[in-house]
């Protein structure tokens, strides 16, 4: 069963100035662990802004309630780079409430706009 859908854009340029124009924001908005590549490098504002774009997804998935928290919704890839969610505290715990089990996850990058898609499954 389908619990929420969530779907959320970025504009790459405008998100690397904001990075650029707020210190700390990227610290704010994302765990280090999500900042780096799997070889230590820091990822590119293309990356970050979709997983940005996916945090938001997870909000408006979960029907965008107050009070979740930016590091309790991680974008993680697998191996072989597809992405996964991880999701912790606030954002866990809505996703409890709503009955959500599974997440799915698309990303994409491209002609300066980034995407995401988020399912809740229950």
């Amino acid at each position: 069963m389908i619990i929420g859908v969530g779907t959320d854009v970025a504009s790459i340029d405008r998100f690397a100035a904001s990075l650029t124009r707020t210190p700390g924001l990227g610290e704010r908005l994302f765990t280090a662990a999500e900042r780096l590549l799997p070889d230590g490098q820091q990822r590119s504002a293309a990356s970050l802004a979709a997983r940005f774009a996916a945090k938001e997804a997870v909000a408006k998935a979960l029907g965008a309630p107050p009070g979740l928290e930016w590091h309790h919704c991680e974008v993680h890839s697998e191996p072989s780079g597809r992405p996964f969610l991880h999701v912790t505290g606030t954002v866990a715990a809505k996703a409890a409430e709503l009955g959500v089990r599974r997440w799915h996850l698309s990303l994409s990058h491209d002609a300066g706009v980034a995407t995401a898609m988020v399912v809740a499954e229950g």
